[in-house]
């Protein structure tokens, strides 16, 4: 196998390639940092770092401590492989062949990454389930990608997969982990020799299928996505290339991060993947509330980290709303807009399109960091520099902010198709606005209808066919995949997400409307948590909006509404303009035929639970649309 990519010098940055059409860029490319794996799988990794420096630390295990400051355990690379080689054996020990599957049903964990690993030792291919899935969810990706066993966390999901066994043939084994899985499965494979995992180990190639991920669906039923090891080397190994400052230690501090997003989802396991493949100390969480996370932020204190925009938002706000709270609002903007200046500057600098950042920029920086960037800083645990934002876009303002406030933002844009990011933001080169270029190895196209097209090698295997027990491609290797968002790619390649072709709104009056930018924008605002973007086939664009709980107890406790229970606050006409100037700063980008002339606000909540949101939190519209149509109904009536 390849050499670990992290302990390289970085290699020289390429520009994209980018190929115009009729004044348009309709194509970009940016040749490969790091060469192809050949031989051996996910699976070897814990090994080959233990063989190479078995005393590193591989990971930071949370371990029960006093309320608050949980208490970090390290783990070396010689005690992962051979926890990995246990549970491995274990699974051998129990019946499990060579390209059966492993379903995994937990929260964010460090035994999730452990079974990961030792299923891949295994020759076995992994199906995450996101813990929050429904009876049926669970059935249907049981059932239809052949799980022969399934390791579940609690006693509610075990029940879930009870109530499905009957439709579940091929399922023989179920674990609990909070019932001692993990021991269990090392006492079953005590008596196998250490070879019997060698051996697995050996018969096993990057083509071979690592994992089938479900697709989230915000429509219909999910579709496993096969992904091969080689689809996670070339991701992970380009990744790692390009981002060289975040996967590397260069300062005193070696990298790390802490993950806490679902590991159900592909972003979450490409991080945990390249964190072993860089060789980065790695733990886990699962909290995404504001105090427990910065709890453990503050325990853990990572040098880097993988978040979605609500992540980043929250922080922010926080930040906003306790200065709000000090009585030094005025500072914090004041701040805040020199943050956002001296980025700008910076940029601008770096790209050669301006001077950088003056005394007067320089003076002003340095003044408010000790009293507000610092402060963000040690929100995020004190040491963050770096962060990777995907998911949905971050946007300008948020971005130069934290690249003023001192941690750098790498925003990408990827789906579970492509391994995750198909592209990423070259250091050192932002594009605030833009998701970056493609990444290293492969290519952007965007075709005539505007839809963004992907190759290259960490684009997916295709669709699971269950009763071929194997990969329907989707493309051949000179085509192209079709994403189903639009996008634009500006002249040194940079690509920029202009919303999604089925989400594509058309007004009465023939108008075209991509909600998603407009939706981004307004829940930008600290009052708002979602957006939802209406106007199909009617004669103007309205939106639905529901409430951060933080922001909104802020608001209220700032205006002694504190006992005023939401279902009566959304009536408040201080809260409604307030919001109302959100959409019309959001309108400003936009035409008044796409602009927002009205909008409700609802008293509830769109959560994964109620059944709104996707487990990789995108909306579900079509239910939306039908449990609020009332509501849709008198923003059209005159």
């Amino acid at each position: 196998m390849s050499a670990t990519p992290g302990a390289a010098a970085p290699p020289p940055l390429v520009l994209p390639r980018t190929t115009t059409v009729a004044g348009t860029v309709r194509e970009a490319a940016v040749p490969a940092l790091a060469p192809r794996v050949h031989h051996g799988t996910l699976g070897d990794l814990p090994f080959d770092n233990a063989a190479e420096d078995p005393h590193a630390v591989a990971f930071s295990r949370k371990e029960p401590g006093s309320p608050g400051r949980p208490i970090w355990r390290d783990i070396t690379a010689a005690r992962f492989a051979a926890e990995v080689r246990g549970v491995a054996k274990g699974l051998v020990a129990h019946g499990l062949r060579p390209g059966d599957r492993l379903a995994i049903m937990a929260r964010t964990r460090y035994e999730w990454t452990l079974l990961d690993f030792a299923a891949w030792a295994a020759g076995l291919v992994t199906v995450p389930v996101y813990p929050t899935s429904s009876g049926h969810q669970v059935r249907w990706i049981l059932q239809d990608s052949g799980a022969a066993a399934c390791v579940v966390e609690t006693p509610e999901q075990l029940k879930l997969v009870a109530a499905a066994r009957p439709d579940l043939p091929a399922l023989a084994h179920v674990w609990q982990l909070d019932t001692g899985a993990v021991a269990r499965f090392v006492a079953a494979g005590r008596q196998l020799p250490d070879r019997v995992i060698t051996e697995r180990r050996a018969t096993r190639t990057p083509e071979d299928i690592a994992t089938l991920v479900y697709t989230s669906g915000t429509t219909g039923r999910p579709k496993g996505c096969v992904l091969t090891h080689a689809n996670f080397f070339a991701e992970v190994d380009n990744a790692i290339a390009l981002l060289h400052p975040v996967f590397t230690a260069v300062s005193r501090h070696p990298a790390s991060t802490l993950l806490f997003l679902p590991l159900a989802h592909v972003l979450g396991r490409m991080l945990a993947v390249g964190c072993v493949r860089a060789r980065v100390r790695l733990g886990h969480t699962d909290s995404l509330r504001g105090d427990e996370l910065r709890a453990e932020l503050a325990g853990f204190r990572p040098t880097f980290l993988l978040a979605i925009p609500y992540v980043l938002e929250k922080i922010y706000n926080t930040g906003r709303a306790t200065a709000e709270r000090l009585g030094r609002a005025e500072t914090f903007d004041r701040a805040a807009a020199v943050a956002r200046e001296h980025a700008e500057a910076t940029a601008a600098g770096l790209a050669g399109t301006g001077p950088g950042p003056g005394p007067r920029l320089r003076a002003a920086h340095a003044f408010y960091n000790p009293l507000v960037y610092r402060r963000i800083r040690a929100a995020l645990g004190g040491r963050v520099r770096y962060v990777i934002s995907g998911g949905s876009p971050l946007g300008t303002r948020l971005t130069a902010f934290y690249a003023g406030a001192g941690i750098g933002v790498f925003e990408g844009y990827g789906l579970t198709e492509t391994t995750a990011a198909a592209t990423l933001t070259p250091p050192l080169l932002p594009r605030p606005g833009t998701v970056g270029w493609p990444l290293p190895g492969g290519g952007v196209r965007i075709a005539a209808d505007g839809e963004i097209l992907l190759r290259g090698p960490h684009v997916f295997a295709g669709y699971w066919d269950a009763e071929k027990a194997e990969a329907v491609p989707v493309s051949g290797a000179d085509e192209w995949f079709a994403t189903g968002d639009l996008g634009a790619l500006d002249a040194e390649g940079y690509l920029t997400i202009t919303g999604r072709k089925k989400e594509l709104i058309v007004t009465s009056g023939g108008k075209n409307v991509a909600p998603a930018p407009m939706e981004d924008r307004v829940r930008a605002h600290p009052l708002v948590d979602q957006c939802v973007v209406i106007g199909d086939d009617r004669p103007y664009v309205t939106a639905l909006l529901t409430l951060d709980a933080d922001g909104l107890d802020h608001w209220a406790r700032m205006r002694g509404l504190d006992d005023v229970p939401v279902h009566e606050l959304v009536h408040d006409e201080a809260l409604r303009r307030e919001l109302g100037t959100a959409v019309e700063e959001a309108n400003g980008y936009v035409s008044r035929a796409e602009s927002i002339r009205r909008f409700a606000v609802l008293p509830v909540e769109f959560s994964v639970e109620a059944g709104y949101l996707t487990p990789s939190l995108k909306l579900r519209r079509e239910v939306i649309a039908r449990d609020f149509a009332a509501e849709i109904a008198s923003l059209y009536e005159r």
